[in-house]
């Protein structure tokens, strides 16, 4: 069973092909994933990498948390599903304040 990684702190000039080659230290990838902004097409500094097998997966982990690639601290662990989002943000609308008029 392949095991999804988060992948946080990553450099903005770290490819898909970069992260892989990283990460297959620890083991066979099945893939690599870099996020990328839809508006500017940079990386939002992080990524998914799935490992083959479970025992790749935490040795991966042991070996990439808390270490640095390019001179940025990764952060490693089990990627976890979506939250789904609050769009109730929560702040006052505008409005007229006491004023007197």
């Amino acid at each position: 069973m392949a095991k999804k990684l988060y992948v946080g702190g990553l450099p903005y000039s770290t490819s898909e092909d970069s992260l892989r080659v990283a990460f297959e230290k620890a083991g066979a990838v099945d893939s690599a994933v870099v996020i990328m902004d839809k508006m500017t097409g940079r990386s939002k500094g992080f990524g998914f990498v799935e490992m083959t097998n479970d025992d790749d997966a935490e040795k991966a982990i042991s070996m990439w948390n808390g270490q640095e690639l390019e001179g940025r601290r990764l952060t490693v662990n089990e990627a976890r599903p979506m939250q789904p989002r609050d769009n109730n943000r929560g702040g006052g609308g505008g409005g007229y304040g006491g004023g007197s008029y």
